[in-house]
């Protein structure tokens, strides 16, 4: 074989094999064992729903889509909670275009109130062993309703959670029943009655089976692939943690009566600057806890009305009536503080109590030795002279004289004529002299 033909079979066989080559390389960077492991987020939101988790949730969606994550999963444990943050959260997981799965977990966790609209929204509904979901009655939080307001505000809901159910093919007659007549069920009544998608006994568990499902995200339809992924867990941040914290009712309440203490402290004792610091910060703390609860102001004006009459003990002698009276207002205002039928939503006695009676000791106490020292003669100044005892230096007369008293020579007048090296006491101030009178022999 010549050398032209060895060279024209070697370029053909290059340029048959260089297709081959690359279609090869094609397929294998398609293939999932190339590709590269996709995330899979998991958020645990343990808790009432309130504006601190609708924000935790909705800054965990936008991560997600961010990071082009396979799914996101929201393990869910929650007693219900405002219908705001509620609305708020669904509209997110409607807008998200990452898959969102609900799982209701672990065991002994439950998806009830608002958490059944949550639950039902989610791409897939899931639930652990030993959960229940239900009982989404809608109840009045900070206001009373009448008949006609409370039927509204049902109608609206069973509106909301229909559409919600027949948007994900879930049982939607459950749905307004859970609604209307807080009809509850455990994981194996939802998941036949077709509230939820499956059950799940853990995490893998639940990966393993929602892999290949196919979801409507962003009005597109996908399959989720959760056979090759890396799971990575958003723990709610600092902030999140210390606003969840503080918006607890308990938490709140304390709050405002550090601050009332901190603020009331600064006032009696100008210049302390750390106790107003501390109280300014915890009041402004406390009022934006308000602004997430259910706040009765007549309670707060009962609070209020009790720490002027702890106040007014002082200066007033009510042989402790209006002590009696600043408890009693105390802790009725403390009970009223929050209008909720709501067990989560609700001052717990053990609180009220002690704090109370606390409040009470510490504006005894303070006011006491306040007024005490308000009352108390000045010793230091020319006020401090008044009442002191000396001894005359020289005779005294109503136009002149010399008196020595607490370590120094004053000059001195007096009504009546007192004689040198007899002893006086001063009776008034003026300017650089001082009126002196005898004093009595003891």
């Amino acid at each position: 074989m010549s050398i032209k033909k060895l060279f024209s079979l070697i370029l053909y066989l290059i340029l048959i094999l260089i297709p081959l080559l690359i279609g090869a390389t094609e397929k294998k960077s398609n293939s999932p064992n190339a590709s590269e492991k996709k995330d899979v987020m998991i958020i645990t939101l343990d808790g009432v729903i309130n504006p601190v988790a609708a924000e935790y949730i909705s800054k965990s969606i936008k991560k997600a889509s961010e990071k082009k994550a396979e799914v996101l999963i929201i393990e869910l444990d929650t007693p219900g909670g405002l219908d705001t943050s509620m609305r708020s959260i669904v509209k997110d997981i409607k807008g998200s275009e990452v898959p969102i799965v609900v799982y209701v977990a672990p065991s002994g966790s439950r998806a009830a109130s608002a958490g059944v609209f949550i639950t039902m929204a989610a791409n897939i509904a899931a639930m652990a062993p030993g959960t229940n979901i239900g009982a989404a009655h809608p109840v009045a939080i900070g206001e009373r309703m009448d008949n006609a307001a409370a039927e509204k505000a049902v109608n609206d809901a069973v509106a909301f959670i229909k559409s919600i159910a027949e948007h994900h093919g879930r049982n939607a007659k459950w749905a307004e029943d859970a609604v209307r007549k807080s009809v509850s069920a455990t994981e194996t009544e939802a998941l036949k009655n077709n509230v939820i998608d499956l059950i799940a006994d853990n995490i893998q568990d639940l990966l393993n089976k929602i892999n290949g499902k196919k979801v409507r995200v962003a009005n597109i339809e996908k399959v989720i692939n959760t056979s090759n992924v890396i799971i990575t867990k958003d723990e709610m941040g600092i902030r999140h943690r210390i606003l969840n914290f503080i918006s607890d009712p308990n938490v709140a309440y304390l709050l405002m009566l550090i601050g009332f203490y901190g603020i009331f402290f600064e006032l009696t004792n100008p210049g302390a600057i750390f106790p107003g610091v501390i109280g300014g910060i915890c009041l402004i703390l406390a009022f934006y806890a308000f602004q997430t609860l259910p706040v009765n102001y007549a309670g707060l004006l009962l609070i209020l009305i009790g720490i002027i009459l702890f106040i007014l003990e002082v200066k007033v002698m009510s042989y402790g009536m209006l002590t009696i009276g600043g408890i009693f207002s105390l802790v009725l205002g403390s009970l009223m503080l929050y209008d909720s039928p709501l067990p989560f939503m609700r001052l717990s006695l053990a609180v009220v109590i002690p704090s109370a009676l606390v409040t009470a000791l510490f504006f005894a106490i303070t006011f006491r030795l306040a007024y005490r020292a308000y009352k108390r003669k000045p010793v230091t100044g020319q006020e401090g002279l008044i009442g002191l005892e000396g001894v005359a230096k020289t005779d005294i007369t109503p136009n002149e004289g010399m008196v020595f008293i607490h370590g120094e020579y004053w000059i001195a007048y007096s009504d009546v004529v007192i004689h040198k090296d007899e002893k006086v006491v001063v009776e008034e101030v003026r300017g650089l002299k001082v009126k002196v009178k005898k004093a009595l022999l003891s």
